[in-house]
This record gives C-alpha cells, sequence and structure tokens, in this order.
C-alpha cells in the first residue's frame, strides 16, 4: 500500500497520475498546506524539508516500510519499483535529463511565476517579469522538443510526460492574462490534450476530493506558506 501525502496542486498530482496509470492500491493522506500542516513534527519525519508530495510505502525493498519524498525522486522510485513508465534502457539518458529539467526547471519557474503574480505583494515588477519570462522560456525549449514528437522521451508514455503534465496543467495561472495559455505553443498543446485525455488523468484529478482543503488566502495561509518571510516562524521553516 501506499501512503500519498496529498495537497491539490501540481506536484502531488503528478504523483496521484502516476499511481492511477499503474493500478498501485494507495490512500490519499490530506496535508492541508494553507493550514501549515506540513510543518507538524509528525509529516517532517516524512519529508524533512515539510512539501508535499511524499509517500511511505509499506511494501518497500525487502518488505520493509520507507518514505519518499519530492516528486521527481517519487516518480522514479515507483517506476522503478513496478517496471513501468521508465522507457527502454535506450532511454534512460533523456528520461534523466528531461525529468530534471521539469522538476528543477519548468516547476519552480512556473511556479515563481504563479507567485509573483498571484500572491506576491504589488511592486515587484522585476520579479514578475523575470519569472514570467523564464517560465515562458522553458515552455518554449519543450515545445521545440514535442515537435514532431507523442512524447517527450522516446516513442512511449513515461514519467517524464506524468511530470510535465503536472505543472501544464495550471498554464492558465502561470500565463496569466492569456485567454488561450498553451496558443503559443501548439506542440505542448497538442501532447498535453493526449495526456489530460486518459482515463488516468481524470482519475488523478479526483484524489482527495473528498477532503475539504482550505481556499482562503489570509494571514494564516501566507503564514503557513510562506514561514520565510516571517522572522517569528524562521524557526519553524527550518524544521
Amino acid at each position: 500500500m501506499i501512503r500519498l501525502y496529498y495537497h491539490p496542486t501540481p506536484n502531488p498530482a503528478k504523483v496521484a497520475l502516476f499511481l492511477e496509470e499503474a493500478g498501485l492500491a494507495y490512500e490519499v493522506v490530506p496535508v492541508d498546506t494553507s493550514k501549515g500542516e506540513q510543518h507538524a513534527e509528525s509529516f517532517r519525519t516524512i519529508n524533512p524539508n515539510g512539501k508535499v508530495p511524499a509517500i511511505v510505502d509499506t511494501d518497500g525493498p525487502g518488505g520493509s516500510e520507507v518514505r519518499v519524498f519530492d516528486s521527481s525522486a517519487i516518480l522514479l522510485y515507483l517506476a522503478e519499483k513496478t517496471g513501468q513508465f521508465a522507457g527502454g534502457p535506450a532511454d534512460r539518458a533523456e528520461l534523466l535529463s528531461w525529468l530534471f529539467f521539469l522538476g528543477t526547471g519548468l516547476g519552480p519557474f512556473s511556479g515563481q511565476s504563479v507567485h509573483f503574480q498571484f500572491a506576491a505583494p504589488e511592486g515587484n515588477d522585476y520579479a514578475v517579469n523575470r519569472y514570467r519570462r523564464e517560465a515562458e522560456r522553458h515552455y518554449r525549449v519543450l515545445d521545440t522538443h514535442l515537435a514532431g514528437r507523442d512524447y517527450i522521451v522516446g516513442k512511449g508514455y513515461t514519467i517524464a510526460d506524468m511530470s510535465g503534465w503536472g505543472w501544464l496543467d495550471r498554464a492558465s495561472r502561470v500565463m496569466k492574462g492569456e485567454s488561450d495559455p498553451l496558443a503559443a505553443y501548439p506542440n505542448i498543446k497538442r501532447w498535453f490534450q493526449a495526456i489530460d485525455a486518459r482515463p488516468a488523468a481524470a482519475r488523478a484529478r479526483q484524489a482527495g476530493t473528498r477532503h475539504e482543503f482550505k481556499r482562503t488566502n489570509d494571514e494564516e495561509t501566507k503564514r503557513a506558506l510562506f514561514p520565510s518571510n516571517y522572522p517569528d516562524l524562521a524557526n519553524w521553516a527550518r524544521g
């Protein structure tokens, strides 16, 4: 059994998609990051970084229970555990390259683009421009790569596609103000629509829907999500 520590945001969505595609039994454990539940000591024992997603595999190597945190690490772990969605041996170098491009580039720059366009106080024009333009640049890299391709790596569906789906699903927020945020990236748009049409993607969207996550962006939410911004929470943020 896989316990998936989850909040309805892009990185946990990637893992939910894998679990649904692979047909693995899993339990969603809600972590309401807007309430600060990711900073609880009980969760920090699972992810010392205080972020979702994380998983606990109760049937890890040798039958022992193991934790895995960071969405890219989780996708790699699950692909190796199941022997699914990792491509062939000849795809390994490309798979790792694109998985980490998405995990350390497109994802973080997209997240910062969303943050400075929606959450940060006004007057951060340099930061808004910086992160929005870098998100766009990463989109262009992926769009160019996908020309004439159905999948990011090789000739089959892999964890790289799952990773990309998680953040491209939020393109409307990354590209704030665009009525069709993927119009400038036709290869991404074609690829994303194909991944999003998979039955497992619809099921992954239902993960955690039985739990009522906090939606109000109030002071409690800001202090929970961005504790490093508050001097009195500095030690809490460091864990």
